[in-house]
């Protein structure tokens, strides 16, 4: 999960980037760049942390130009101390830089062949720059001094001829404009608008919609599976079909968890879906557990909190804030290694006693993934006086990796994995705990637009859309990613960059 951005417009972009990031900064928190293009020239700004912490005014005046791409990472592979902020740059053909939200399952393959065919050489463990490395191959191919949309969507089209997974991309084009295109199951999500001036109609892309909101832009749709969007610098709009087949399923974890309540992904309302999943969950509680004690349901924050109102409306139970958030404090989800996530925790939430005291409370969460943070705030409710503490996830127990771009890679770190809700139950220390049930979550996004062939629930299902993951790729995965090789992966970064500084 990352976020991007791409804006054509009249005036200097450098500005308007960085407040879409600013929005966009829930998709990742480790690194961020904003590359932009003025005349024959790019001038790119990238770096671990924040986006405010990038990007200084000394910065800002460098990045000139009236076009440009902006990405915020949030590493599914690598370490957070690697150098693989993004946009990557290459500088054949044209000069192109690229974002990239989601994964390629088939990056090892390509790789090996954008060294042996395309003669390319990749500097990073990132497939993001594989994704940049043959989108460049692919234009070059064409072989022309001066390239049309033809050439753009030819490019394209061979990508997704080469490439598995799931990726939302942006790429800027030195001198020609930007390109943006989804792949063909539309995993990852990707939307495009554009708003009025006093000198013409500018244009962007990005993740989520929210960030055209808060800048003004009006929707014009989402990028289609498959389709790729290309704008001019000129502002002249072109978009084509570029994949031989699609299969509409984007990722049900955006609107569990991921996006932004106030988001529209795919036709959409995020805040509705979530509505939709109290609602369903309120009713499989009035099913399974008539006799049901709760005095009062307090959501997790923040994420959580949509769905626990419509359940507490829907059970006609109090609903109360039990916790304050440390706004200051990242998201601990996409955290990289459990103990910082087991560190921040306790410092992220703190409790109101008195909400809790002589208490039988339904805890309500987006979801359970590892179970290290739903375990320490139970007990975090039981020390403030809860008499029974009961647990609700607003999504069904997650039991398999998402190779998808979202980390969750390693099967043995999924507390549901092999186990039945009973037992999650007992290891998170949970009186009772009510999971969403699947059919229930893929109404709550489906019933806001019936046009989805499907949704993306492999890390409930264990089923892969894209048809081409196997034991031996999970097993590999595994390896690579787990809480364990980070550890490694963190401590030889270090190790390295202290080698570094003494010579």
């Amino acid at each position: 999960m990352c976020g991007i951005i791409g804006i054509v417009a009249h005036n200097s972009v450098n500005q308007s980037l960085f407040d879409a990031l600013t929005v966009l900064q829930h998709r990742g928190q480790d690194a961020a760049g904003i590359a932009t293009c003025k005349d024959s020239r790019l001038y790119l700004r990238k770096d671990n942390g924040l986006v405010r912490d990038v990007f200084h005014t000394r910065h800002m005046r460098r990045l000139i130009g009236n076009m440009g791409i902006g990405h915020v990472r949030y590493p599914t592979a690598g370490t957070a101390d690697s150098n693989e902020a993004q946009p990557f740059y290459v500088n054949s053909p044209f000069g192109i830089c690229l974002a990239h939200n989601g994964n390629l399952t088939n990056a090892k393959q390509i790789k090996d062949e954008v060294f042996r065919a395309d003669l390319r050489h990749i500097n990073t463990d990132s497939d993001s720059e594989i994704l940049l490395n043959v989108f460049a191959h692919e234009l070059q191919r064409r072989d022309k001094l001066i390239i049309d949309e033809d050439d753009v969507f030819a490019a394209v089209s061979a990508v997704h001829r080469r490439a598995r997974g799931a990726y939302a991309g942006v790429a800027m084009i030195t001198g020609y404009g930007i390109v943006a295109f989804r792949d063909p199951y539309g995993i990852r999500p990707l939307i495009y608008g554009c708003r009025e001036t006093s000198q013409g109609v500018e244009y962007m892309v990005a993740s989520e919609s929210v960030a055209m909101d808060v800048l003004g832009f009006d929707i014009i749709r989402d990028v289609a599976p498959g389709e790729a969007v290309y704008i001019q610098a000129n502002g002249r709009v072109h978009t084509r079909q570029c994949a031989a087949l699609t299969f509409y399923a984007p990722c049900a974890f955006e609107f569990v968890y991921l996006a932004r309540p106030d988001s529209i992904i795919d036709k959409v309302s995020v805040h509705k879906a979530r509505l939709r999943m109290g609602e369903h969950l309120a009713e499989k509680i009035k099913k399974e557990w008539p006799e049901k004690d709760i005095d009062v349901v307090i959501p997790i924050p923040d994420t959580s909190r949509t769905s626990a109102l419509q359940l507490a409306y829907k059970l006609g139970v109090k609903y109360r804030e039990g916790f304050i958030k440390n706004r200051y404090i990242p998201r601990t989800f996409i955290m990289p290694g459990q103990q910082m996530r087991e560190k921040s925790v306790r410092q992220k939430l703190n409790a109101i006693d008195l909400e809790f005291q002589d208490k039988t409370v339904l805890l309500v969460d987006d979801s359970i993934v590892r179970g290290t943070t739903s375990a320490q705030i139970i007990q975090m409710a039981r020390d403030a006086g809860a008499r029974k503490v009961y647990f609700a996830s607003a999504a069904p127990p997650v039991r398999y990796p998402n190779v998808y771009g979202i980390d969750m890679p390693s099967a043995s770190e999924l507390i549901a994995h092999g186990r039945s809700n009973e037992e999650v139950a007992v290891a998170i220390g949970a009186d009772r705990l009510i999971f969403q049930d699947l059919a229930a979550l893929e109404d709550a996004v489906r019933r806001g637009n019936p046009q989805l062939e499907s949704l993306d629930m492999s890390c409930f299902t264990g089923q892969y859309v894209t048809g081409d993951i196997d034991r031996a790729y999970l097993d590999d995965l595994e390896e690579q990613r787990n809480d364990g090789a980070k550890t490694r992966q963190n401590l030889d970064a270090r190790l390295g960059l202290i080698e570094m500084h003494a010579h």
